[in-house]
């Protein structure tokens, strides 16, 4: 793997990693993506983590970063538990599927669980995550908001970070507000980077 370290993410890598997601999401999704987008806003947010902005950095060059935000679970007996999301995560796409994403999601959960959360709720493939110890959200007894019932939710995956921190709980995430970003707005930050080529591509989400 190189000489890979992870270290806090700093204001003037801000730039850097914003192209490092927008150069890993590129068409993944959508036509372009609008996630290097998403990251800036999210810094300001106060849902924000600072302490838990990782990059990951080869020979002095960044190739990964990931970041985490503040949220609950709106359970059913009236409580709001408190629970992490993450994301968005990003690996440089010349190094995707050469164990790195893990190995930074492994250290970014390993710092979490230490800061004392509890669980982490996020959006993603239970291919590659359930190796980082997700499973379905489903099997913990939480729903995704907004979804109606019995449509996928296959996307919508959990881990718990202290040992039956979920135990009895059973209820609604709420996405944090800062990941709803206007077209607009991504489309004009995007113009501030180099120009790259938005394509339909079959398995995009949303075309």
């Amino acid at each position: 793997m190189g000489n890979t370290i992870i270290r806090l993410e700093k204001k003037e890598d801000w730039r850097e990693t914003e192209n490092l997601i927008r150069e890993s999401f590129w068409n993944v999704y959508r036509p372009g993506c609008s996630e290097h987008y998403v990251m800036h806003v999210l810094r300001d947010d106060p849902a924000f983590i600072p302490e838990l902005d990782f990059v990951m950095e080869q020979d002095g060059k960044l190739i990964g970063q990931n970041m985490f935000m503040r949220t609950v679970i709106n359970a059913d007996d009236g409580r709001n538990i408190p629970v992490l999301t993450m994301g968005p995560i990003g690996i440089m796409p010349a190094l995707k599927r050469q164990g790195y994403g893990k190995k930074l999601l492994d250290f970014c959960l390993e710092k979490a669980t230490a800061m004392g959360f509890g669980a982490v709720l996020f959006e993603g493939n239970i291919k590659f995550y359930s190796h980082c110890g997700f499973d379905y959200a489903r099997k913990f007894g939480i729903r995704y908001h907004d979804l109606p019932e019995g449509a996928d939710d296959s996307f919508f995956l959990c881990r718990e970070l202290a040992l039956g921190y979920l135990n009895g709980v059973t209820g609604v995430y709420q996405t944090p507000k800062g990941y709803y970003v206007d077209d607009q707005n991504v489309e004009a930050f995007d113009r501030q980077f180099p120009p790259k080529e938005k394509l339909k591509l079959p398995g995009q989400l949303f075309n």
